[in-house]
């Protein structure tokens, strides 16, 4: 069985460097790294971490890799961690979390130590370096969300262009012929995040599919920055008269005391769903309908799908989850006249 001296021999390297690069302890150049990582898949080194002394030893740990960046929205994002380490429970394993936002020096180390036995992915944006990363590693591996490039991956969501599409639909059935969508800051779509801009353009294509006029806006967090955006939407020609909210709770409760400002009522005046929201909507002033996003949907079999590749071959797949309406009486007939 090969040994540390063994790695370092290989790499070239001293064998402190090489627990360094394993442990994460000081930072490794990348070249360094990379012979390092390469030494430890041809030796097929098996370090004693987590006592997983002998091949074929489980650990019963996964990797979760989570970034925190500045504008994550913690509420959510910890929704979605806990019902991954809820899942993860029940066939008994534990959950390593990796948060850094460059995460994939994190998995890099745990998968080349044998930390872990698989890895769940969150927070996935279109170009995301993880996915690529986590090809290359051969592991078992799931990802909630789907990258622009989703080939040889095994990928679980909501379906957030059927969730805008359903939105649509309600508002569309119910006579309104102008629609408006609130998103997530500028940044957000900037950087890529996938779920946002999946939705954004199931709403956007679903409008023009069923011919009606349809805006699109990013909202700032900031509560003046929301109601001057939400004043844009509504003194446009044509005003909408149906709204969907995709966006923080927070926002959600700034765009509703705006409305209400105004002088107008929801929904005689202005009908408003809150799309693919992890909180309930049932107890806002007034309640919203929502098209809500439950994280344990997604999470359970991103888990299960990836106890499965521990035993047996999963074929790399897209599973996207049917959304649901919950009616809270927020969406009604235009008023005559609007």
């Amino acid at each position: 069985m090969a040994n540390i001296h063994d790695v370092a021999r290989v790499a070239g390297v001293s064998i402190s460097t090489v627990s360094y690069a394993l442990s994460g302890k000081r930072p490794i150049g990348e070249k360094t790294r990379l012979r390092i990582d390469e030494a430890v898949r041809q030796l097929d080194y098996m370090p004693n971490a987590a006592g997983r002394m002998l091949a074929g030893t489980r650990t019963r740990i996964f990797a979760l890799t989570a970034p925190l960046r500045s504008d994550t929205y913690a509420p959510a994002h910890m929704a979605f961690v806990l019902a991954v380490a809820t899942a993860a429970r029940k066939y008994d394993y534990d959950v390593l979390l990796l948060t850094e936002d460059e995460a994939t020096d994190g998995l890099r180390r745990v998968s080349s130590s044998r930390l872990v036995d698989g890895i769940i992915v969150l927070d996935v944006s279109v170009q995301d370096e993880r996915a690529e990363l986590v090809r290359s590693l051969g592991v078992p591996a799931a990802l909630i969300g789907v990258p622009g490039d989703a080939e040889g991956l095994v990928c679980v969501d909501l379906d957030f262009e059927a969730a805008a599409a359903l939105a649509v639909d309600r508002l569309v059935d119910a006579g309104h012929a102008s629609i408006a969508l609130l998103g997530h800051p500028e940044v957000v779509y900037e950087r890529g995040s996938n779920f946002p801009m999946r939705f954004r353009d199931g709403f956007l294509r679903r409008a023009a599919e069923r011919g009606v006029a349809a805006s699109f806006s990013m909202v700032e967090k900031d509560p003046a920055q929301v109601r001057a955006a939400l004043a844009r939407v509504l003194d446009a020609a044509p005003a909408p008269t149906g709204l969907v909210v995709h966006a923080e709770e927070g926002v959600h409760k700034v765009i509703l005391e705006a409305v209400a400002a105004r002088g107008l009522s929801v929904p005689q005046d202005l009908s408003v769903i809150a799309g693919v929201p992890t909180f309930d909507t049932s107890s806002f002033t007034p309640p919203l309908d929502a098209i809500p996003l439950i994280p344990a949907d997604s999470c359970t079999r991103a888990v299960e799908l990836a106890v499965q590749q521990l035993d047996s071959t999963v074929e790399p797949r897209i599973e996207l989850i049917p959304p649901k309406y919950h009616d809270h009486g927020s969406v009604a007939a235009p008023s005559p006249g609007t």
